[in-house]
């Protein structure tokens, strides 16, 4: 006599985009193991034989969204010029940040910056990823510097900390609730602050 049906297979990918969509939109002290086997649609047991604990499981949602969403700024900053690049990270960014398709803003800035002691290593995890990212924006214009997008005394390492907390604070603008054109011409303001004299 054949079983009435057998469980469905459990499918990890699905459960770790759901994880990412919650840590994403309460960060991961307000992200409860309720909310999370809930959204996932496993039991606990479940949870932690996937992927081993809380911490690894926001681990592996926030490596699941630099995958899934933070390929803007990487192509981004192949534009042409060092302000076409610039301006491409945070419009593109800043499109991305209000999208109503998932939760607003970006994970890697709003998905941990309270913690307790306890989870402190999470916070110094986010913060790594974000020095990366102004890395990568003061890399760029250091090859704008070479490349005579940029007057020749300009500071890339200013800058690029500038046009990093710029691209941080949409994000928080996003979550706030600012639609994308009020984004748009914050943007508009932080591009009217890029050196004007560009070498000859």
């Amino acid at each position: 006599m054949s079983p009435r049906g057998r469980p469905r297979a459990f499918d990890r990918d699905r459960a770790l985009t759901e994880a990412m969509y919650i840590f994403w939109a309460r960060g991961y002290e307000g992200a409860s193991l309720a909310d999370l086997t809930t959204a996932m649609g496993i039991n606990p047991p479940s949870l932690y034989a996937a992927f081993g604990s809380k911490e690894a499981l926001f681990r592996e949602a926030v490596g699941h969204y630099c995958e899934n969403y933070g390929g803007f700024t990487d192509a981004a900053l192949r534009e042409p010029t060092a302000r076409a690049a610039i301006e491409a990270v945070l419009r593109d960014n800043a499109r991305d940040y209000v999208d109503p398709g998932h939760p607003s803003g970006c994970m890697v800035v709003l998905a941990a910056t309270n913690c307790t002691p306890a989870n402190q290593g999470l916070y110094t995890y986010l913060a790594e990823l974000r020095r990366e990212t102004q890395e990568s924006i003061t890399q760029r214009l250091r090859k704008g510097l070479e490349d005579g997008d940029l007057p020749a005394k300009t500071d890339v390492e200013a800058l690029g900390r500038f046009y990093t907390t710029v691209l941080l604070g949409l994000s928080v603008q996003a979550r706030d609730g600012a639609t994308l054109s009020e984004l748009g011409a914050s943007i508009d303001v932080a591009l009217a602050a890029w050196p004007e004299e560009a070498r000859k």
